[in-house]
């Protein structure tokens, strides 16, 4: 049966392709590294997610709710009124 082609074992050289390069094993520290900068970039995320939220809340439910002391359009006499009332009161001064 001199027939069959017979192939060489694989190379080690053979098993890596440039598509999927082979890995480098991370030490300890660095994955602890990488957990803690995702654990702070996270909480960064939610305190500034968290405060804007609150700021439209704010910005929501006190929307319009200053006071004018200007009187409605329909009442202009009144401000006539209370400039005549000035200019009518004398003052008087007292020396000593």
């Amino acid at each position: 049966m001199t027939g069959l082609p017979t192939f060489p074992p694989p190379k080690e050289e053979l098993m890596s392709t440039p598509l999927l390069p082979a890995t480098e094993t991370l030490t300890p520290t660095a994955v602890a590294n990488t957990a803690v900068i995702a654990v702070v970039i996270t909480v960064v995320f939610i305190t500034l997610l968290s405060v804007l939220i609150v700021i439209i809340i704010y910005l929501y439910k006190n929307k319009g709710s200053y006071i004018t002391y200007e009187p409605p359009e329909g009442e202009a006499s009144a401000t006539l009124q209370m400039e005549n009332d000035s200019v009518q009161e004398k003052k008087e001064e007292y020396f000593i």
